[in-house]
């Protein structure tokens, strides 16, 4: 199981949303498929195809768990879990 795969299970599984790596929840949503644009502290993700448009900004080196959350519901939302393979 790779790096990926192993923080995309944790992601999914919502049990540790406050000890998500911010930048291991950027790398995985660029595996995804997800374009990154940077503006200051705002990472800003989007996906053809995703309506939603994802702004995550850290929190120290991990992730903001609300954002985590919302990271969650759009891979749920879109099945986006099993493109973590290519």
């Amino acid at each position: 199981m790779t790096r990926s795969e192993k923080l995309l299970a944790r992601v999914l599984r919502g049990t540790s949303d406050t000890n998500i790596p911010f930048d291991g929840l950027r790398h995985l949503l660029e595996e995804l498929g997800f374009d990154e644009r940077i503006r200051g502290s705002h990472h800003i993700f989007t996906k053809t195809g995703v309506e939603e448009i994802l702004n995550l900004q850290p929190r120290g080196v991990h992730a903001k768990p609300y954002q985590v959350k919302q990271v969650r519901q759009i891979i749920l939302a879109y099945k986006l879990g099993g493109d973590i393979d290519e």
